[in-house]
C-alpha cells in the first residue's frame, strides 16, 4: 500500500494532523493506522480537561507560561512553552468549531476549572469525560473528508529505513530516512508494508509498563520503541508521571482515574486516620503539582502501612458533584461507595510519559520525513513534570505545527519503492502463551517495585539486570516464532522499561517526577538525558 501522509495513532494528535492535511490537499491520500478501534486511545480516557487562557480579564499567557515552567522544574524548553500557551486557545476554538461541547455556566460562559499547579481557573471541560468528547468531535469531522482512510486492527511492527535496504544504520548516521512501516494485518495475520512520503508517530503513552496504570491496554510505548530500534533519538524517559488519585481497586487494570478536577472543586486528601496531610508537604496543599502530591501520598502510605489514602468529597455539594463528575459518581456507586457519605480510596498510578521521541518546535524528529506529536513525543513542553491538562493542548498545537512543516516539503518527497518484503524469521506459533503473559507480569512488577515514584541506585541496578534477562528471552522468542501483537507489545514495553531505567540511572539528581533517595538534591546542571 502507498499513501502520501501516514498517521500512526488515532488520538487527538494524529486526528488533528490528518484533518488539516486532508483539507489542504484534497487530492492527496491520508492513511490513519490504529491497532484497535479508532476511538480506543489515551485521549478517550482524559477526564479533567484542556488548559488554555480563555478569560484574559483574569488570566494571561504569562501566568500559564509561568505555571508550566514551575511544574517542569527547570527542564522545560521556554520557547516551546510559549508556543503551546499562546497558540493553544486558537486550536481549542477550532475544536469548538468541529462541534466539541465544553461545559458552560448558567450565564452562557464557559465553565473554567482549576487543577493542581494552575494559578487561575483555565481548564475547559466536558463533565468528567473531556477527552472522549474531543475525540468524538474530531472523528465526526473526519467523516467530511473522502481522502482520509482509517485502517483499524493493524499493528505497526517497525519503521522502514535504509537499514532494511542493507545499509549500516547507527545512532551517528546523519541521514536516516523513514520510507514507511511494516504492519501486521490482524485480520490476515500477514506482515505487509505501507510506503509513505511523510509519516507521523502519534502512538500515545506507555503506562502498561507498570502494574498499576490509568492507561488503557493499548498504551504499550510502541512509537518510542520503534523509534529507538530505528536509531532515532529518545529523551527524558525517566520522567513518568504518576497520577496521585486513581481509584484503589486491587487487581483491576487499568485503574479508574479520579480526575484532579475533584480536588480543584474542593476534594481533600486524608490518611487512614482521616487527617488532611497535604499541608505537611506543600503550602498549596491538595492543589500542589502532581509529582509532589504523588510522593506525599506514597510517603503517607509507607508511614501508615496502608495500600491507599482517601479522597474526601463528603462536604461537597451533591448536585454540583453529580453534574460535573457523573462518571466518577456512577463508578463509585457501582462498587458500593456513596461519595457523599464515604471517602474514596485512592492511590497513585502510572499516568503519563513526559519524555519520548525527541522532537523540535515543528514536531520534526532525528529521522528525515518522520514527525512525532502527542504523548509519544518529547517537545520540551513538560520538562520534568507535566502541568495538569496541558497534554491535550500540546497534542493539538503540535498536530497543527507538524502539518505546517510537512505540507511545505511533501512535493519534494518521492515514495521509495525498492523496499523488500518483510523477512519472515520465525514461522511457528509460540507453543505457550504463558511465555509472553508471564514475562509481561514480570516486567510490570519490576517497573512498579524498582522504578516507581521513589527510586534508589540499588533498585535501578536490580531493575536493569532483570530487564536484560527479559530482553534476551523475548528476543529469542521473537526470532523463533510468528510475530503477534502480544509479542510485539511485550518487546516494545521491555524497550521502554530499559529507556526509563537508563534515563533514571544517568540522572544523578532528584528533579520533578524523578526522585532518587541516593541523590535527593537538584543538580546545578540542567540537562536532558538523550538516548
Amino acid at each position: 500500500m502507498e499513501t502520501d501522509f501516514l498517521v500512526i495513532g488515532s488520538g487527538i494528535a494524529g486526528l488533528t494532523y490528518a484533518l488539516k492535511v486532508a483539507r489542504q490537499f484534497p487530492e492527496k491520500k491520508i492513511m490513519i493506522i490504529t491497532k484497535a478501534r479508532e476511538d480506543e486511545t489515551n485521549t478517550k480516557y482524559a477526564q479533567g480537561g484542556v488548559a488554555g487562557v480563555w478569560d484574559e480579564s483574569k488570566d494571561s499567557f504569562e501566568k500559564h507560561i509561568e505555571d508550566t515552567l514551575i511544574a517542569g522544574d527547570g527542564l522545560c524548553n521556554v520557547k516551546t512553552v510559549e508556543i503551546v500557551v499562546t497558540e493553544g486557545p486558537t486550536r481549542i476554538k477550532e475544536l469548538i468549531e468541529y462541534g466539541a461541547r465544553f461545559d458552560k455556566t448558567e450565564s452562557g460562559d464557559y465553565s473554567l476549572g482549576r487543577e493542581g499547579g494552575h494559578s487561575e481557573h483555565r481548564i475547559l471541560h466536558h463533565k468528567d469525560v473531556t477527552g472522549k468528547e474531543m475525540e468524538r468531535a474530531l472523528l465526526e469531522e473526519l467523516q467530511q473528508y473522502s481522502n482520509i482512510e482509517v485502517i483499524n486492527h493493524c499493528f505497526v511492527v517497525d519503521l522502514i529505513t535504509q537499514h532494511h535496504l542493507g545499509y549500516l544504520v547507527t545512532k551517528s548516521t546523519s541521514n536516516i530516512t523513514c520510507f514507511g512501516v511494516y504492519v501486521l494485518n490482524l485480520r490476515t495475520q500477514r506482515i505487509e508494508k505501507i510506503l509513505s512520503r511523510i509519516t507521523l508517530l502519534a502512538t500515545g503513552g506507555c503506562g502498561q509498563a507498570y502494574r498499576t496504570t490509568t492507561n488503557p491496554k493499548i498504551a504499550t510505548g510502541d512509537g518510542v520503541a520503534m523509534m529507538y530500534r530505528a536509531k532515532g533519538r529518545i529523551e527524558n524517559m525517566e520522567f513518568i508521571q504518576f497520577h496521585p488519585t486513581a481509584l484503589f481497586e486491587p487487581g483491576v487494570s487499568p485503574s479508574f482515574l479520579i480526575t484532579e478536577a475533584v480536588r480543584g472543586d474542593g476534594g481533600i486528601l486524608r490518611n487512614k486516620d482521616e487527617e488532611a496531610f497535604m499541608e505537611r508537604y506543600d503550602e498549596r496543599k491538595d492543589l500542589a503539582p502532581r509529582d509532589i502530591v504523588a510522593r506525599a501520598i506514597d510517603s503517607e502510605m509507607k508511614r501508615t502501612g496502608t495500600e491507599h489514602v482517601y479522597l474526601d468529597c463528603r462536604h461537597m455539594d451533591k448536585d454540583k458533584f453529580i453534574h460535573h463528575f457523573p462518571n466518577i459518581y456512577e463508578k463509585c456507586m457501582s462498587i458500593g461507595i456513596d461519595v457523599m457519605k464515604q471517602m474514596i480510596p485512592v492511590a497513585p498510578a502510572a499516568h503519563y510519559s513526559c519524555g519520548g521521541i525527541k522532537a523540535d518546535e515543528f514536531g520534526r524528529t532525528s529521522i528525515i520525513n518522520l514527525y512525532a506529536c502527542g504523548e509519544c513525543a518529547s517537545t520540551g513542553l513538560h520538562g520534568a513534570n507535566r502541568l495538569a491538562s496541558n497534554s491535550l493542548l500540546e497534542a493539538m498545537v503540535f498536530g497543527h505545527r507538524c502539518y505546517l512543516d510537512s505540507v511545505e516539503k511533501i512535493s519534494s518527497i518521492e515514495i521509495r519503492r525498492d523496499i523488500p518484503d518483510w523477512n519472515v524469521k520465525g514461522n511457528t506459533d509460540p507453543k505457550e502463551m504463558i511465555l509472553i503473559t508471564q514475562s509481561l507480569k514480570e516486567l510490570q512488577q519490576i517497573m512498579s517495585d524498582y522504578v516507581g515514584i521513589v527510586r534508589t541506585d540499588v533498585r535501578l541496578e536490580r531493575a536493569s539486570k532483570r530487564l536484560d534477562l527479559l530482553h534476551e528471552e523475548t528476543e529469542q522468542l521473537y526470532k523463533s516464532t510468528k510475530v503477534s501483537p502480544q509479542l510485539c507489545e511485550l518487546r516494545n514495553l521491555i524497550t521502554v522499561g530499559y529507556l526509563i531505567v537508563k534515563g533514571a540511572q544517568f540522572r544523578k539528581e532528584s528533579r520533578g517526577l524523578h526522585f532518587n533517595t541516593d541523590h535527593p538534591e537538584k543538580s546545578d546542571l540542567l540537562q536532558n538525558i538523550v538516548l
